[in-house]
Order: structure tokens, then sequence, then C-alpha cells
């Protein structure tokens, strides 16, 4: 999930699996196997990862297949930066030649598997990060945790990180199919809908590759998220019951 304002953290970044193991050396343990770890409570998670996005035996069996959806836009050659990554259900499963998690949560070094490179920041300063240095970008369920100015210095900086033709993929709530929902979330501060987000790219230079506005239901946290076996049937599905949130793909601007 997504960066919220409040201070800016010190970078904490596990740049390789040697630096995951120094990590478990330290007391902290490391995920070694994203679909069913659980990762420890190290006293430091914040409130939005007790309430809001409390882990759940779910989670890894449902994100493995939406990874393997997702798989289509990202090649086994490609640099994948993932932003607000929370838990690393997405860079954990993705298969990448190099895969780098972001979030503000320090959360995110022990969720990440050795793998993958952790980072702790602000998703809207991606100045660590040189020009080009990606062919992809995630992000699940993060714009609508940011004010429109930070969205818009996001964008700016994917649109600088990103190679030449590089991909930009959002997962996001569409509120056009959920309205009486959308701020169950207390941290959701802008509303974005499949046709507002993709104008919104496009004011912005992006090139929009897909809009699906039903891809998933807003929320995977219902006893139906247990049916894992059934998250491939309806992705495939061109009726999809409950949908809440969207798929969006654009590439670099110019």
């Amino acid at each position: 999930m997504g960066t919220i304002s409040r201070e800016p953290t010190r970078p904490v970044v596990a740049p390789s699996s040697a630096m995951n193991r120094m990590h478990v050396a330290r007391g902290v343990v490391a995920v070694t196997d994203p679909r069913t770890a659980v990762v420890p409570d190290n006293g430091r998670r914040s409130g939005y990862f007790r309430t809001r996005m409390a882990q759940s035996p779910s989670r890894g069996p449902v994100w493995e297949h939406i990874c393997r959806y997702l798989q289509r836009f990202v090649t086994a050659d490609a640099a994948v930066l993932e932003l607000g990554a929370g838990w690393c259900d997405f860079a954990n499963q993705i298969r990448a030649a190099r895969v780098v998690a972001m979030d503000q949560d320090d959360v995110v070094v022990t969720a990440a598997a050795p793998s993958v490179e952790a980072v702790v920041g602000d998703c809207t300063d991606l100045s660590r990060f040189g020009s080009g240095e990606f062919d992809v970008i995630f992000a699940s369920n993060l714009l609508e945790h940011l004010h429109r100015p930070q969205v818009e210095r996001l964008l700016a900086e994917a649109g600088r990180v990103l190679a030449a033709g590089g991909r930009l993929i959002l997962m996001q709530p569409n509120f056009r199919l959920d309205p009486g929902r959308y701020f169950d979330d207390y941290t959701h501060v802008t509303i974005y809908t499949d046709r507002s987000l993709a104008d919104h790219l496009t004011s912005l230079g992006w090139s929009i590759d897909v809009v699906m506005p039903r891809f998933l239901p807003l929320t995977l946290k219902s006893r139906a998220s247990r049916l894992t076996f059934l998250v491939p049937a309806y992705l495939r599905s061109p009726v999809k019951p409950l949908a809440g949130q969207m798929l969006v793909v654009a590439r670099t601007p110019g």
C-alpha cells in the first residue's frame, strides 16, 4: 500500500541476498517463502499495517495468481521497482532480473524476499535512482493515499527513472465502481476512476496501453479471498462480480 505524508524516514537499503542475511543475523527474520511466510512484528510497524494492512494467510496465494497475470507486462530481463510495496506481495513473486521494493514503512525490509532489494523511503522522491534505471514500475493501491501534488511528483519521478518505452503498472480502487466503500480506508485522500486516472496520465504525456475498469474486488480481505483457486478464473472472466479495482498500464512520456 501507499505512501502517506509524514516526516521523512532515513533510507534503509537492503541491496542483496547478503544484506538480507545480515538482517537475519541481527534478529530480523527474512522472508524465504513469499507465498506462505508470515512476517513477525518487530515492534516498529505502523498502525496502518496493524489494521487496514494486517497480514493474512491468503495474501501470498492470491498475489501469486495476480503476478502470473501481470507477468505479461514484465520480461524476464527487466529491472522492476515496486512503489508502496508494503508486504512485498508483488515484488516477492514477479519474475525479473532485478526487483526493488520501496515503502516508507520499514516493514518492507523484513517482508522482502532475499532476492529483492528493500528500500525505506518516500515514494515521491526517487532521487536515489538514476535516470532510465528501471523497465517497469508497479504500484498497487498507492495513488489514492497521496494528494494531487504528491501524485504529480511521483509520476514525474517515475517517468525519469523508467527507460524509454518503460511501463507503469497501476492497480487502484475505482471510485466509479464502489463509491460507498472508497473512504472506508481512513488514509484515502484522492479520488480516481478508470477515466480520470487515464486522463491524468495522458495530460502528463504518458501513453496508455491498457485500461481495465473492472480488474479485482475492492478488497481481498473477505472470506471469499480464501478461495484462491478461483482467482485465475476471475482474472480471465469478462464478468467480474464485486469488482472495485482497476488496472491501468502506461508507457513513459516522450
